[in-house]
């Protein structure tokens, strides 16, 4: 990893559940927090770690850094007993994906914000196909992550994991996006006015908070 900003919510102690949020290209883990993504938990009292994590730049496309990701932070996290939900914004949601396909098990579920989705190539496949439901999966290549992504995506509706998936209205991968969606239990899906960009996100986070976690604990609760 580059570099992880992590806040805990109570100091000394892992929370029940931990928030590993991977951010956007050219964006940093310091973008999160001046984006108001602390003080929004904050504000709510939720017993809930935060960890925001980039990639090194070198290793984004290739599987090292999906290995320390998984070794650095959700490991250790599952080992001091938290819970983890991982997550991304466009190309940190990309990232999440691409580790969740490996090791879905490990998680408690999936937080994505306008996910990148892969290139034409394969989204015109899908798009051809009628959509996720009539594209054949069947032969991917271990290497070919853009299918390893659209083969598990096609498997999240009738999967237990858990699956936040936030979009602002025009952002300008829709059409990309509306091909998860179909995808998805519609449940799953939040769509907010809003493009690619730090406020829609910002408002996303809130609502997922406010809808994942309205019943968890509270810091300071009895």
């Amino acid at each position: 990893m580059t570099r992880v900003i992590f806040d805990a919510a109570r100091p000394g102690r892992s929370a029940p559940t931990r928030l590993v949020m991977l951010p956007a290209a050219y964006a940093r883990p310091d973008d999160f927090v001046r984006a108001g993504f602390v003080s929004a938990v904050r504000e709510r009292r939720l017993d809930l770690d935060l960890a925001f994590a980039a990639l090194a730049q070198e290793h984004v496309t290739d599987r090292i850094g999906l290995a320390r990701l998984r070794t650095e932070l959700i490991l250790p996290s599952r080992a001091a007993g938290s819970a983890v939900w991982l997550g991304g914004i466009s190309l940190g949601g990309f990232l999440a994906l691409c580790c969740a396909e490996r090791h879905a098990g490990e998680l408690a579920g999936l937080c994505l914000f306008a996910p990148y989705l892969g290139t034409h190539l394969v989204t015109g496949e899908i798009e051809r196909a009628g959509g996720l439901a009539g594209w054949d999966a069947s032969a991917v290549a271990d290497d070919d992550d853009e299918r390893r992504v659209w083969r598990f995506v096609k498997t999240l509706r009738g999967s237990p994991l858990p699956v936040h998936l936030g979009l602002g209205s025009h952002d300008r991968f829709g059409r990309r996006h509306r091909l998860m969606t179909a995808a998805l239990a519609p449940a799953s899906v939040d769509t907010v006015p809003g493009g690619h960009d730090w406020a829609t996100w910002r408002t996303l986070w809130e609502r997922f908070l406010d809808t994942r976690f309205a019943g968890h604990s509270r810091v300071g609760s009895a």
